[in-house]
């Protein structure tokens, strides 16, 4: 089979927000009194990007290539498994298109933070701001989302085959 021309993937992730952490959405620490919980930073929108881009390329999720189960991993970085995945996914011919992202939090509002998160993972992807657009929702206070108690984010990731 022939390589497709392009290849399209999604990515979600959600943590529960808790006492004790720092809050890291998009790799920048967000100020609040809670941060979200998990075996890495626990970075919501960079585990959505890396599953989209992981996806598109047909390599599985950010679980198959770092899994939570891996003393290596702890307290990791996202930004570096951001661009270990990004790196997998060139290798496989293909390069970012674009990236389009959404975060789901009542609180606490992102709207301030969203031009370095789109600075943070353009500079990850190897790819310029013009390619990732991030937005921000809330859940209309509705569902663990909206009672504060978690922070989610989708994203979606297009692919394009590099020239051989």
């Amino acid at each position: 089979m022939s390589k497709l021309p392009f290849r399209i993937g999604q990515g979600y992730d959600c943590h529960a927000l808790v006492e004790g952490r720092k809050l890291i959405i998009g790799g920048i620490d967000i100020p609040h009194h809670l941060g979200l919980l998990g075996h890495s930073d626990a970075d919501v929108l960079l585990h959505a990007i890396t599953d989209a881009i992981l996806g598109a390329a047909a390599l599985g999720d950010i679980g198959k290539h770092f899994p939570d189960t891996d003393a290596q991993f702890k307290g990791a970085d996202s930004r570096t498994l951001l661009k270990e995945a990004a790196r997998r996914v060139a290798a496989t011919g293909y390069r970012i298109g674009n990236i389009d992202a959404t975060i789901i939090a009542q609180k606490p509002k992102m709207a301030p933070h969203i031009a370095a998160m789109c600075a943070n993972v353009a500079a990850d992807l190897g790819v310029e701001v013009g390619q990732v657009n991030i937005k921000a929702k809330t859940n209309e206070k509705l569902g663990y989302l909206g009672r504060e108690e978690g922070i989610a984010a989708e994203a979606v990731a297009l692919l394009l085959a590099t020239e051989d």
